[in-house]
């Protein structure tokens, strides 16, 4: 048995489960779940028409590059949303079965374990950042270290999961020379990047570009369907950037077996070439952060994020017993901050906070808040 899997812990949702296992929520509210960032608006019906119309693929073996198609409409995609030059469809992209897979594997092609390597995540993180580091025989560190030796990958997330922060050009930069000096890859997780509600946020290849860093060396960056299209059951996305750190990933993925369907790929194509529904569904989020940031108000500090579909809120008491009892004695539930960071000098940076996912129907956002208000003034 691979001993590193004895380092993983618990995923946020089964520490979720353990926490409320057994309780009986109060029967006179209906349940109400926002603890995962699960998209509830309807996937488009483009994309689906798409699917099903080449469900004949499905008599293929797909080529685990992806066809010429899809690769030249997320390199148009590409261009088009952070106006940027047209990355080369048949070496700066590479289609994947959704972002959280190839965020996973892609740590796999990159570590050397013999080199007592470590993996830079952010904190509070995504995580997949963390197992992908454990299983590649690496070290996870949480938070820009003090020292960067033995640092191979850096994990950014911007629009970041759970604030919401959008990483700045300054902040590129410095990353960027760092990366320079230590020669680690930044692995940039971008798949909140479509929602937004003032200005498209900064992506890592756009910084780069912007930063005069054309060839987006040492960089890649990961996308997803799921959240831009509503579509998490195609588990579609891409990679894209270095070209040659992604020949080592396709071979990698070569041997892994992931090769996308080709009916998921025919419905990606539509969707990567539309925007009609992506800003449709921007406005619903919109509404619902219209909506229910006035009713929180300062008591929980809510504040619409500049990315994503997340209210990262600070909570009066313990986030862990704020999460259990608002489920016993409200029936709403959402995910306890500290179970998604790690503690880091001393003390761990998602304690008193929980995440909110807006991802319900507005008036259960709007049910769920006026809940979150009553429970808190009874503290």
């Amino acid at each position: 048995m691979n001993p590193n899997l004895s380092r993983l812990q618990a995923y946020p949702f089964e520490r979720l489960r353990a926490l409320v296992a057994g309780a009986s929520p109060n029967p006179a509210f209906a349940p109400i779940n926002l603890s995962i960032g699960e998209p509830k608006h309807p996937t488009p019906a483009l994309v689906k028409q798409a699917l099903v119309g080449a469900l004949d693929g499905l008599a293929a073996y797909p080529a685990t590059a992806g066809s010429p198609e899809l690769r030249e409409a997320v390199a148009g995609w590409l261009e088009r949303r952070y106006r940027i030059p047209r990355p080369d469809p048949a070496t700066q992209v590479l289609p994947v079965n959704g972002s959280r897979e190839a965020l996973f594997a892609f740590a796999q092609t990159i570590i050397n374990p013999g080199e007592k390597a470590k993996v830079v995540c952010p904190n509070p993180f995504y995580q997949i950042y963390e197992g992908a580091a454990l299983l590649a025989g690496a070290t996870p560190v949480f938070g820009y270290p003090d020292d960067w030796n033995g640092v191979q990958l850096v994990y950014t997330c911007s629009p970041a999961n759970p604030s919401g922060k959008v990483m700045s050009l300054e902040e590129w930069k410095t990353l960027f020379e760092l990366s320079d000096r230590h020669g680690f890859v930044v692995a940039s997780d971008e798949c909140y990047s479509e929602i937004y509600f003032v200005e498209p946020p900064l992506g890592a290849l756009e910084a780069s570009i912007r930063l005069n860093r054309k060839s987006y060396e040492r960089l890649v960056v990961f996308s997803s369907l799921s959240k831009r299209s509503n579509a998490p059951g195609m588990l579609s996305g891409f990679v894209a950037g270095d070209a040659q750190l992604l020949k080592q990933f396709l071979l990698y993925r070569t041997y892994h077996g992931s090769a996308m369907s080709l009916a998921v790929q025919h419905a990606s194509i539509a969707a990567w070439n539309d925007e009609v529904h992506v800003t449709e569904n921007r406005r619903l989020y919109a509404q619902k952060f219209d909506a229910v940031v006035p009713l929180l108000g300062k008591f929980f500090n809510a504040e619409t994020p500049e990315g994503g579909f997340y209210l990262w809120l600070r909570t009066p008491i313990d986030d862990a017993e704020f999460a259990r009892r608002l489920h016993g004695e409200y029936n709403v539930l959402v995910l306890p901050g500290s179970y998604l960071a790690r503690e880091s000098g001393g003390e761990n940076p998602g304690k008193n906070h929980v995440r909110v996912a807006l991802v319900a129907p507005l008036g259960e956002c709007i049910e769920a808040a006026n809940r979150m208000m009553r429970f808190a003034r009874s503290l």
